[in-house]
């Protein structure tokens, strides 16, 4: 029929889209954050690298930056340290170093005491004669003695440096008067100390703190013995506090192991690490455990006491 309507069509359906399964991730950003191309390069270790960029004397292609979330390239980017260029990453060494007492482990000293970088000052890093900037790895104060790691490598010093990483360290302890068998199980298990330092302690400001456990053994007897003790920290002047909390003071203070490292160099002295030793202390950084040698080098041992030989004054005949 010509009046017939015919029927509505029906509203087509909506069809959903397929939705992605797996949706793209966002894009990192390519290089690496700034501290650490700074370590790389020698300027500083990991930790002071962050300082310099956040007091704002880093500067990329001419903009000064202060978030250490930023990535860049060292190869593309221009990187100012205090005005000066960048040079690409320097070759990574590491140094065994006896320290002797009356030297600070620092780069430098406002008191103008002696410090470890004077002893490392004529180390060449290759045939072009190009001075290391190295830095210690950990602090030995000045009164102490022994074992001390330098490098150039920042990312590999933090590592070590952190106290989660439980690396080892071994010293020889020489303290005056014999502490009681009880009081030495204290150290072992772990002791209370002040976490400050001693001009903190002074004024009253105290924060205490329980020690980890400790690996201690009598070395040599006597009236003022020496122990060997293995920590897995390195707070400031902790041996020192530790034995203090007992009574006694400590005379001596001489490290002798880092991890699986054993010291074998005369005092002043220094060498470079083997790449096994290196890489065993990459396993420490990263809470793996490493053996020691079994058998100590010399200068890792107490030399016998030297006994002193009588004198005896001649007489001379009276006149008669």
């Amino acid at each position: 029929m010509p009046n017939e309507k015919l029927p509505a069509k029906a509203p087509a359906k909506a069809v959903a889209k397929p939705v992605a399964k797996n949706p793209a991730k966002p894009e990192e950003p390519k290089g690496d954050r700034l501290q650490k191309i700074l370590a790389q390069a020698g300027i500083a270790s990991r930790r002071k690298a962050e300082e310099i960029i956040l007091e704002g004397r880093v500067q990329v292609n001419g903009t000064t930056i202060t978030d250490l979330g930023t990535r860049h390239d060292p190869h593309k980017d221009h990187i100012r340290v205090d005005g000066k260029l960048l040079q690409g990453p320097e070759k990574q060494r590491y140094y065994m170093l006896n320290k002797p007492r009356g030297y600070v482990t620092t780069l430098n000293d406002p008191e103008k005491r002696p410090t470890v970088m004077q002893l490392m000052a004529n180390k060449k890093s290759g045939p072009h004669g190009d001075q290391v900037r190295l830095y210690p790895v950990g602090r030995l104060d000045y009164l102490s003695e022994g074992l001390l790691l330098m490098t150039n490598d920042g990312e590999l010093a933090n590592a070590l440096s952190k106290a989660a990483a439980g690396v080892e360290k071994t010293y020889l302890v020489k303290v005056s008067g014999v502490p009681p068998a009880s009081a030495l199980d204290q150290i072992r298990r772990g002791i209370m100390i002040d976490r400050g330092r001693l001009d903190e302690v002074r004024s009253g400001r105290r924060d205490r703190i329980i020690t980890a456990p400790a690996k201690l053994e009598l070395v040599r007897g006597g009236d003022n013995p020496w122990y060997e003790l293995t920590l897995t920290e390195g707070r400031n002047r902790q041996l020192r506090k530790m034995f203090e909390e007992i009574g006694h003071h400590v005379e001596k203070i001489r490290r002798i192991g880092y991890g699986a490292l054993r010291l074998d160099v005369p005092p002043g002295e220094f060498r470079e690490l083997t790449l096994g030793e290196v890489m065993a202390l990459d396993r420490a950084s990263k809470g793996k455990k490493v053996v020691p040698k079994k058998n100590l080098p010399e200068h890792a041992q107490l030399k016998a006491p030297v006994k002193k030989k009588p004198t005896f004054r001649k007489r001379v005949p009276r006149r008669p």
